[in-house]
C-alpha cells in the first residue's frame, strides 16, 4: 500500500538535514522535485492507470532525485560526469534503507529502484516487464518535461551551480561539432560528449528525441519550450547563431511530426 502523504512528510523530513537549503542549486531541486510529481501523476491520469500506479508514479517521482542532495552536498555543483546521482540514490534508498521513511511496504521496492536508477540514463535498460517499462517511461518524461521549465525560469547560475556565474558565459560559448551533429540526427546528447557550456544548454533542449507520451510532447509545444530557451541566450559567436536556428527548426519540425503522430 502506497500513502502519498506519509511519502511526502518523509521527504520534507529528509531534506531538513542538509546545512545549504538557501543555497540556489538546493532550493531549485525542492522545487524541481515537486513539479516532477505533479507532472508525473498528469501523465499517469492521462494513461488511465488505475489509483495505485498513479501514486506509485507520484511516489518515484518524488524520489527520483534524491541524491542530487548529497551531489550538492559534496560537490557544491551538478556534474552528472562525476556523480551519478540516480545511482547514488539508489543507494541511499535500498542499501542504507532510506527507502522506509517514504513507504513501510517493500512490495514495491524493486520497480521504485529500477525506474529511478533510469531516470537520467541515456537510453533505458533492455529487458524491463511492462510495468517497469511503463513506469520508466514516466518519471524520464515528467523528469524531461520539468527540466525545460527549469531552463525557463530560474537564474542561470542557479541551473548551473559552480560552473556559471552569468548568462553572458552563457552568450560567449559555442556548440561543440558533435553535440550538434548528434541534434541533427534527431538524438538526445551524451553527457559525456558535452565540451561547452552551450552544450549542456543544448542537451536538455535534445530531452524531445526521447520523450514517451502524447501529453508530454502536447506540454512541449504549448508552453512553446524550444523557442523560449533558444531565444534566452544571446549568441555572441556567429556560427553558433546559425547553428541554434538550424536547431529551432529541427526541433520544431520533430515535435510537430510527434504532435500529429499521436
Amino acid at each position: 500500500m502506497i500513502d502519498i502523504q506519509k511519502a511526502r512528510v518523509g521527504f520534507k523530513n529528509f531534506l531538513e538535514k542538509y546545512n545549504n537549503q538557501d543555497s540556489l542549486g538546493f532550493k531549485l531541486k525542492v522545487v524541481h522535485t515537486y513539479k516532477v510529481v505533479e507532472n508525473a501523476k498528469i501523465i499517469a491520469k492521462n494513461l488511465n492507470l488505475s489509483e495505485e500506479d498513479i501514486e506509485l508514479a507520484e511516489l518515484i517521482a518524488l524520489l527520483h532525485d534524491i541524491g542530487r542532495f548529497e551531489e550538492l552536498n559534496f560537490l557544491s555543483q551538478f556534474d552528472s560526469v562525476k556523480f551519478d546521482h540516480a545511482s547514488y540514490g539508489c543507494k541511499m534508498l535500498f542499501e542504507d534503507n532510506l527507502i522506509r521513511y517514504f513507504i513501510d511496504d517493500n512490495s514495491y521496492d524493486e520497480l521504485i529502484k529500477i525506474a529511478i536508477d533510469n531516470h537520467s540514463r541515456l537510453n533505458i535498460q533492455d529487458g524491463l516487464n511492462d510495468k517497469f517499462l511503463l513506469h520508466a517511461k514516466i518519471i524520464r518524461d515528467a523528469d524531461k518535461i520539468d527540466n525545460f521549465r527549469v531552463k525557463k525560469e530560474e537564474k542561470i547560475e542557479a541551473i548551473f551551480p559552480g560552473k556559471v556565474k552569468s548568462i553572458a558565459d552563457m552568450e560567449n560559448s559555442k556548440i561543440s561539432d558533435k553535440v550538434y551533429e548528434t541534434i541533427k540526427n534527431n538524438k538526445c546528447v551524451d553527457i559525456h560528449d558535452r565540451v561547452t557550456l552551450l552544450d549542456y544548454w543544448v542537451c536538455v533542449l535534445a530531452f524531445i528525441f526521447d520523450l514517451n507520451f502524447k501529453e508530454s510532447y502536447d506540454i512541449i509545444k504549448e508552453k512553446n519550450y524550444v523557442n523560449v530557451l533558444i531565444d534566452r541566450i544571446k549568441y555572441k559567436d556567429e556560427e553558433t547563431k546559425q547553428r541554434m536556428e538550424d536547431i529551432r527548426n529541427i526541433m520544431n519540425e520533430y515535435i510537430n511530426e510527434q504532435v500529429e503522430k499521436n
